[in-house]
C-alpha cells in the first residue's frame, strides 16, 4: 500500500516538474501572488469567525497561520497540482461552537490534531473514493446550509451586539428577543457598506484585485481617519507561532474522549470539502486528481497546523479556482502564496490589527451569498426535479439545524432511499392474445422490494389463463429474493402454465439457473 502511494507521488511530481522551466516558474509566482491577495482577507475573516470576539486577535493569527502552513505542507503533498488549502467558511461553523463552548481554543487544537490523524488513516485506507457516493443536490444543499449558518454567525459583528446561545438557532432567537434595541448603527453602516461595495465591484477588476481585499482596506482607512468607534481586531503578533499551540497536558483521558466527536466532524468536513474541491478543480484544469493522496496531505497538514496554533484547514474552491485561472502550473503556486502571506504577517501585522470587525462581517456575509450555486438550484426548481429539490432542501435544513456530519449522512441516506424507491418501479405490460394465453413483458429491476407485487400480479393472471409467457429480457437485474419468489409461484401455479423468456438478462439467468431457468423456459 505504501509502495503504491510512493509511486503515485513520484508519478505526479514527474508529470509536474519533468519539463519545468523559468517561464513556468514566473507563472507560479504570479499566480501565487494573485491567490495571496484573495487568501489574505479570507484568512482574516475566517480566523476571526472561528472564535468569539474576545479572542479575535488569537483567531486572526490562527487564520493566517493556517493559510501559510497548510499552503506549504498540504500544497506540496496534495493529490493535485492545483489545490490551495487554508481556513474555510464551512469549518468556522464547527470551530465557533468548539471554541465558544467548554473546549476552548486549546480543545479545538486537540480536536484538529485528532482530525488530522483520522484524515491520514482514511487516506492510507483509500477512502478517497467515498466522494463518488455523495449526490450533487446533497452537496449543494450542504453548501447552502453552511452559507446560512456563516451569515447568521456574523449577527454580532454585523450589528455590533453580543449574542448568547448554544447553537445558531438559540442565538438567532436571542438576537430578535434582546438585541434589536441594542443595535449599533455605526457598526451596521460599516458592515452594510462593505456588502454593497463587494456587490457592485466591477467583475473586470475582480480578475486582478479581489473585492474583499479592497473593501477591507477602504473600510480600515475610513475608520482610522475619521476615528469611527467600531470594534477592531487589535494588536496581533508578527509571528507564525500563535500564543496558544497544541498541548495535551491540560486534558485527561475523559476530556480527550469528549473531543472525539468534534474531531470526527472536523475530519468529515475536511474530507468532503477537499475531495469536492479536488474533483471540480481537476475538471477545470483537465488533470488527474488522487483523492487518497489528498486525504493523506490534509491529515499531515492539519496535524502540522495545530503545532503552530492554527485552525483546521481544507482545500478551498475559491482560492483553488483563482490559482487555476491565474495560470498556476504546479503546486509551487500554493507555496508562493504562503510566502507572500508570510511577508504580510511580518511586515503588515500592525495594519492588520486595525481592521474593523464590521468589515470582516461584511466580507463573510457576501462570501456566504456567493457560496450558493444559484444557477443549479434554479434549474432544480425550474425543471421540477422533485428528487433533487427534496435532497437539496432536506440537506440544507439539516445543516442549519443539526451537526454538519449528520446533515451529510441524512442527505446521502435520503438519496439512497429515493433511489431504492425509484428502483421498485417495475413496468409490466400484459398482452392477452385470447382467453387462454397472455404475454407479460417486464422491464426494470426485479428485487426484494417489488418481488411480492410482481408475483401477486402474475399469480392473478395464472388463475385465468392456461399459459402465461413472461418476458424478462428487459429486466437488467434480478436478485435472489425475487428468484425464490418466482420459484415458489411456479410451484403453486404449476410450471406448465408459465413460460419464462430471458435471453438478455444474464444476471437473472445466473441467479435463477438452479431454480427457475433450468431449461431456459
Amino acid at each position: 500500500m505504501f509502495k503504491v502511494l510512493i509511486n503515485n507521488y513520484k508519478t505526479m511530481f514527474k508529470n509536474e516538474f519533468g519539463s519545468y522551466n523559468t517561464s513556468k516558474l514566473i507563472k507560479d509566482v504570479l499566480a501565487g501572488l494573485t491567490v495571496a491577495a484573495v487568501a489574505l482577507p479570507l484568512a482574516l475573516a475566517f480566523g476571526a469567525a472561528s472564535v468569539d470576539i474576545s479572542s479575535g486577535a488569537l483567531g486572526v493569527v490562527a487564520g493566517l497561520i493556517t493559510a501559510i502552513i497548510a499552503g506549504i505542507v498540504t500544497g506540496v503533498l496534495g493529490g493535485g497540482s492545483f489545490q490551495i488549502s487554508g481556513p474555510t467558511g464551512a469549518m468556522t461553523v464547527i470551530l465557533s461552537g468548539i471554541v465558544g463552548g467548554k473546549y476552548g481554543f486549546s480543545g479545538m487544537l486537540c480536536a484538529s490534531f485528532m482530525a488530522g490523524i483520522i484524515l491520514l488513516l482514511l487516506g492510507i485506507l483509500r477512502f478517497g473514493r467515498v466522494i463518488k457516493f455523495i449526490p450533487r443536490p446533497v452537496v449543494i444543499g450542504f453548501t447552502s446550509g453552511i452559507s446560512i449558518v456563516i451569515a447568521l454567525g456574523q449577527l454580532s459583528n454585523f450589528f455590533g451586539v453580543s449574542l448568547s446561545g448554544d447553537n445558531i438557532i438559540s442565538k438567532l432567537i436571542y438576537f430578535f428577543k434582546y438585541c434589536l434595541i441594542k443595535i449599533d448603527l455605526t457598526t451596521v453602516l460599516c458592515s452594510a457598506a462593505v456588502v454593497v461595495f463587494m456587490a457592485i465591484y466591477p467583475k473586470r477588476l475582480a480578475k486582478y484585485v479581489p473585492s474583499s481585499l479592497i473593501a477591507i482596506i477602504i473600510c480600515t482607512v475610513v475608520v482610522k481617519i475619521f476615528k469611527i468607534p467600531v470594534a477592531t481586531i487589535g494588536k496581533i503578533p508578527s509571528s507564525i507561532i500563535n500564543e496558544i499551540t497544541l498541548s495535551f497536558s491540560g486534558f485527561d483521558l475523559s476530556s480527550i474522549k469528549e473531543l472525539i466527536s468534534p474531531a470526527v466532524t472536523i475530519a468529515a468536513l475536511g474530507m468532503i470539502e477537499s475531495l469536492l474541491c479536488g474533483t471540480c478543480a481537476a475538471g477545470m484544469k483537465k488533470e488527474n486528481f488522487d483523492s487518497d493522496i489528498e486525504l493523506i496531505a490534509q491529515g499531515i497538514g492539519n496535524m502540522t497546523v495545530t503545532l503552530f496554533g492554527g485552525v483546521p484547514s481544507t482545500a478551498a474552491m475559491a482560492r483553488t479556482s483563482v490559482a487555476i485561472k491565474a495560470g498556476g502550473v504546479t503546486r509551487l503556486t500554493s507555496v508562493f502564496q504562503s510566502a507572500f502571506l508570510l511577508m504580510c504577517v511580518f511586515f503588515l501585522s500592525g495594519i492588520i490589527g486595525m481592521v474593523p470587525y464590521p468589515a470582516l462581517a461584511g466580507v463573510l456575509v457576501m462570501t456566504s451569498w456567493k457560496m450558493n450555486d444559484f444557477k443549479t438550484i434554479g434549474e432544480y426548481f425550474k425543471g421540477k426535479h422533485a428528487d433533487a429539490i427534496v435532497l437539496y432542501l432536506v440537506t440544507m435544513i439539516a445543516t442549519v439545524l443539526l451537526d454538519l456530519t449528520y446533515a451529510i449522512l441524512i442527505g446521502v441516506g435520503l438519496s439512497f432511499v429515493l433511489f431504492v424507491i425509484k428502483l421498485t418501479k417495475l413496468d409490466m405490460e400484459a398482452e392477452e392474445d385470447d382467453t387462454e394465453t397472455a404475454k407479460v413483458k417486464i422491464s426494470g429491476v426485479l428485487f426484494f422490494a417489488n418481488e411480492k407485487k410482481f408475483c401477486k400480479k402474475l399469480s392473478a393472471l395464472c388463475t385465468d389463463k392456461a399459459l402465461v409467457t413472461v418476458d424478462l429480457s428487459a429486466v437488467s437485474y434480478i436478485d435472489l429474493s425475487a428468484a425464490v419468489g418466482i420459484r415458489e409461484l411456479l410451484c403453486e401455479a404449476e410450471k406448465e402454465k408459465i413460460k419464462i423468456i430471458s435471453p438478455a438478462a444474464q444476471s437473472a439467468a445466473k441467479i435463477l439457473k438452479d431454480t427457475v431457468l433450468t431449461d431456459n423456459r
